[in-house]
């Protein structure tokens, strides 16, 4: 299983329905075992960076998240969010 989280922070704090809503419509995606939007409600004092959302998703393996990548509805998410957020990071892993 390949665990996908990816962490957003909004250009304006105002946009951020609108962030939410475009990263939404991923869950769509046929390929993903499991997927969520998140607002974090945790401030990291240690970081100089405050995350507005999260991605959670999960994919049985790099063909089901290769597949996600390359769908339609992934590349009108990005053209949604892209001009709203500030920053992304994204981290892929593997569970057993």
């Amino acid at each position: 299983m390949i665990r996908h989280i990816v962490f957003f922070t909004a250009k304006n704090k105002t946009d951020l329905p609108r962030i939410r809503e475009g990263l939404e419509i991923l869950g769509q995606i046929e390929h993903c075992a499991h997927f969520e939007v998140g607002t974090n409600h945790h401030i990291d004092k240690l970081s100089e960076i405050d995350v507005d959302l999260v991605v959670y998703a999960e994919f049985a393996n790099k063909a089901a998240l290769d597949a996600y990548k390359a769908h339609p509805l992934y590349q009108k998410s990005i053209a949604s969010v892209r001009p709203l957020r500030d920053m992304r990071v994204a981290a892929d892993f593997t569970s057993a």
